[in-house]
């Protein structure tokens, strides 16, 4: 039986018949240096970094003679290739599989050559490139839910009977997804409403949450596992929209019968999704402007316990990532 289905029956036996992100990227997919200016790049967690290149635009459009690149990582060691850094002759460099401890200040010194045509006297000019890379993730989603309901009466049983069956019903709604109703409550309050009166309704409120027991199964042992999660949270949210969607519809054209006591108030659906990071990420506008969405690693002197927005400051911490401040 469909829910919307199961729902109407429910209230007409409760009361019957009544009522990549980065500003420096080019059209190439590489990104340039900026003398004199760090670079921000944000490499999603377990992905590749874009290609980074030892050269600023307007110097790449130009004749480059002997050029020389050298490339140093955030630990200041000299980087070479390896199975996760790719360095081009030409002085390209790629980070593989990025993980959290990979963040940080990467610096390319670029050398080059100018000879006088005349006097075939030759000059070197160096230049030094910085990149901010910072590994990042999506946020996971939630959604909070809010709905009314129309009741005889604020004092009874049947109220905190639909209130059970409804979440009874939303939540098997979204079963298959791995998502579940947390933090599930109502009030009931006396409504004026104009040419009507005073009237009952109940004000239901609860959060649409992607990690149900056994939420992890659905990975598949996939590294991005917010992905899927996001995926099905947006799809339980859309099963819940359209449930409350299909109460409206019922109410409003089903002419041949009188509405019961307890019926959904059209137009009272709201949702305002939230965000949380993973321990050891966080939001930050103000600092991540290329990234204000993302949830990216926390830097030296912050950390992140839990599934917060932000990183909290702990002088202590000299890593990215971190989770407590020890």
């Amino acid at each position: 039986m469909r829910a919307w289905v199961l729902l109407s029956a429910v209230l007409w036996y409760l009361t019957g018949v009544g009522w990549q992100r980065n500003s420096e990227r080019t059209e190439k997919g590489f990104i340039y240096g900026k003398p004199g200016h760090p670079v921000k790049v944000y490499v999603k967690l377990h992905h590749n970094s874009p290609v980074l290149v030892c050269m600023d635009f307007k110097r790449a459009e130009k004749e480059t003679v002997d050029p020389t690149y050298l490339w140093v990582g955030p630990n200041e060691k000299q980087l070479s290739g390896s199975n996760r850094i790719n360095i081009t002759n030409t002085g390209k460099l790629t980070v593989k599989d990025f993980l959290e401890p990979l963040s940080g200040l990467y610096t390319c010194s670029f050398s080059y050559k100018t000879i006088k045509a005349e006097t075939q006297e030759e000059k070197i000019v160096k230049q030094r490139y910085d990149f901010m890379i910072f590994a990042y993730r999506e946020p996971d989603y939630s959604y909070q839910m809010a709905v009314r309901f129309t009741t005889k009466s604020c004092v009874g049983k049947y109220n905190d009977l639909l209130f059970r069956v409804l979440k009874k019903i939303l939540d098997n709604l979204i079963f298959d997804l791995s998502c579940h109703i947390i933090e599930p409550s109502y009030k009931c309050h006396f409504v004026k409403v104009p040419k009507h009166g005073l009237i009952h309704e109940l004000f239901i409120a609860f959060q649409v949450n992607p990690f149900a027991p056994g939420w992890k199964g659905t990975c598949n042992e996939s590294t991005d596992c917010e992905d899927t999660t996001n995926h099905n949270i947006l799809q339980a949210r859309n099963r819940i929209e359209e449930f409350f969607r299909s109460q409206a519809y019922i109410f409003n054209h089903d002419l041949n019968k009188t509405l019961p006591a307890m019926h959904f108030v059209d137009h009272s659906f709201q949702i305002v999704r939230m965000d949380s990071c993973r321990p050891g990420f966080g939001k930050n506008e103000g600092l991540h402007s290329n990234c204000a969405t993302c949830c990216v690693v926390c830097s030296p002197g912050t950390f992140s316990p839990d599934v917060d927005v932000t990183c909290q400051t702990c002088i202590s911490v000299q890593i990215y990532g971190a989770k407590s401040c020890q």
